[in-house]
């Protein structure tokens, strides 16, 4: 079978869990005789924009489109007639059976739509919330520093102006070569140019208004995709409550590949706290670090692995945070290390404020025999129970979370406990057998259509 797996970053230079997961599926189904091919964009102010560029990576083909986000609306950055074009050469090119939509995030919410158009069927795997999120799928309002439980439209698009995304169309629509990619808006554009001059800022208004267009968009991908699979039922729950329609979503944790290590070690003089992840507001790391700063200097060491200049000023909080305590700045770890990285942790917290889908680093963890303290946050609940193999504490209390650690500090054959009661993880290759039934059934679909048609 032929599959075109579409994801808004990949690896090698975006490694977060749905980029990991997405190259193990994908690698796995070619292992299995599929013929898979990763449809990706990167932000790349060297290249034309809506340019598409080839490449590999771990002997899989990857097409790569440029997005510059040279958009003149709102509206462009989830449905660009530049990047329909692009899918649309995508397509010819590839011609796969079945589409996979990892993420609609930098893509377009078009795509599966216009595979329709061909009688592709399109399934799509639920990772966050990036269709009724624009800021970036996690349903965190950056500027106020609290999860929207309600999508808001007039909060979104105040949270949209503090986002990555709005500074990126900034800079683009005001470096010295833009213009307009629509028709009536570089007519709109020239004459703006010839009455005022050049303006000093130009900038892309965002409304409540543009925001309820967004979203109901996301009625017609709903419509246009066969089925949606969710990790976790609590995101699943989320989006059925924010409009998708029940019989369309399916709820199937993610597969991973096993990790090769020794589960069984030894106790330390110290508790050994772990944290994975991106250091990023929204993980959490600083409540981690506040939590930390309540117990005792000589009970606990604490060693942080992500990348540190993802956003440079959060890390720099980190550090101000970790002076003068038993805390390690690790970095970023490739993936052949995860074993030897989970070995030094007698715990691992994952202390994200977001509703968190199904953490890749709480499988890892569990795979590497190391207990979790979560924060109680989207499907982390799901997988750490309370008491039988983890701890879960209320995600904005640092002092919640110290109280948490402070047992395992105070009473350290608790790990031993909650290690024996850790449970099995779904493997790559069980989650491909999964996914190949549901190709086999939306293909099935389709080739009846077409037959009738």
């Amino acid at each position: 079978m032929k599959l075109l797996h579409a994801i808004h970053d990949f690896l090698p230079r975006y490694r977060a869990g749905s980029e990991i997961y997405t190259f193990e599926l994908c690698r796995e189904l070619v292992a299995r005789g599929h013929q898979v091919t990763v449809l990706c964009t990167e932000y790349d102010t060297d290249r034309p924009h809506g340019s598409i560029v080839r490449r590999a990576h771990g002997g899989l083909p990857v097409l790569e489109i440029i997005n510059k986000w040279e958009f003149g609306t709102f509206e462009e950055g989830y449905q660009s007639e530049d990047l329909r074009a692009c899918f649309e050469q995508v397509l010819d090119e590839v011609d796969p059976d079945v589409l996979h939509l990892q993420s609609f995030l930098n893509l377009s919410f078009d795509l599966p739509s216009i595979a329709r158009e061909r009688l592709i069927p399109s399934v799509a795997t639920l990772h966050d919330f990036n269709l009724v999120c624009p800021s970036g799928g996690q349903r965190v309002h950056f500027a106020e520093k609290h999860v929207c439980h309600e999508i808001d439209p007039d909060r979104c698009a105040r949270c949209f102006r503090d986002t990555r995304f709005y500074s990126q169309i900034d800079a683009t629509r005001n470096s010295p070569e833009w213009r307009p990619r629509k028709r009536v808006h570089r007519i709109a554009w020239k004459v703006k140019r010839r009455l005022f001059g050049e303006p000093a800022r130009a900038r892309v208004p965002v409304s409540a208004v543009d925001i309820e267009a967004r979203l109901r968009r996301t009625e017609d991908v709903y419509d246009s995709v066969e089925l949606f699979v969710s990790p976790s039922a609590a995101l699943a729950a989320d989006f059925v409550r924010f409009g998708m329609p029940k019989e369309k979503i399916r709820v199937s944790d993610n597969g991973l590949v096993p990790l090769r290590c020794d589960t069984a070690r030894g106790r330390s003089a110290k508790l050994r706290i772990g944290f994975v992840g991106t250091l990023i507001w929204h993980k959490g790391a600083h409540v981690l670090l506040d939590a930390v700063a309540k117990l005792p200097s000589d009970t606990y060491e604490l060693l942080l692995f992500g990348k540190l200049d993802n956003v440079p000023p959060y890390t720099e909080l980190l550090r101000e945070k970790g002076e003068g305590r038993s805390v390690e700045f690790r970095g970023e770890f490739g993936s052949g290390d995860a074993s030897s990285v989970y070995s030094q942790f007698d715990v691992l917290v994952v202390c994200s404020l977001w509703p968190e889908n199904s953490p890749l680093v709480i499988h890892e963890a569990f795979m590497a025999g190391v207990p979790v303290v979560g924060s109680r946050m989207g499907g982390i609940p799901e997988l750490v129970t309370h008491e039988r193999n983890g701890l879960i504490y209320d995600a904005y209390s640092s002092a919640d979370l110290a109280t948490a650690l402070m047992r395992l500090i105070d009473d350290p054959s608790l790990i031993d406990r909650f290690r024996e009661a850790l449970p099995t993880v779904k493997t790559i290759e069980e989650n491909a057998t999964e996914w190949e039934a549901i190709y086999e059934e939306v293909a099935s679909r389709a080739k009846s259509t077409r037959a009738m048609e």
